[in-house]
């Protein structure tokens, strides 16, 4: 099993700021990509999954955690990427969620 290491991700509220303050924005209906391209040599990955969009803790680490393994899956360019979930997401299957993240995916590197 593949983990998601401390490398792999956003930590501090100032590397998620910069990404928001110069981004570009991938968008579905469940999901919302910010992305800025970095010279560090791979991709980094921030969850900025709001209670106010998903009231239950459950839910909001579902999310996190398909979010997180789509992610690892994916040979993915030298980035540092924000997903965002929006209210309609938690009624969606984990297939369904699946196919989505994989959208973005395919649309964030044909960039």
């Amino acid at each position: 099993m593949a983990t998601f290491t401390k490398q792999q991700r956003l930590l501090h509220s100032t590397e998620f700021a910069a990404v928001f303050s110069d981004a570009k924005k991938i968008s579905t209906p469940e999901w919302r990509f910010y992305v800025k391209k970095t010279d560090r040599g791979y991709p980094r990955l921030g969850l900025a999954i709001a209670k106010k969009s998903i009231r239950k803790a459950v839910g909001r680490n579902r999310i996190k955690r398909l979010a997180r393994e789509s992610f690892r899956q994916h040979a993915l360019p030298s980035v540092d990427i924000v997903v965002l979930a929006n209210r309609a997401i938690d009624e969606l299957s984990n297939q369904q969620l699946r196919e989505r993240l994989e959208q973005c995916w395919q649309r964030l590197m044909a960039q």
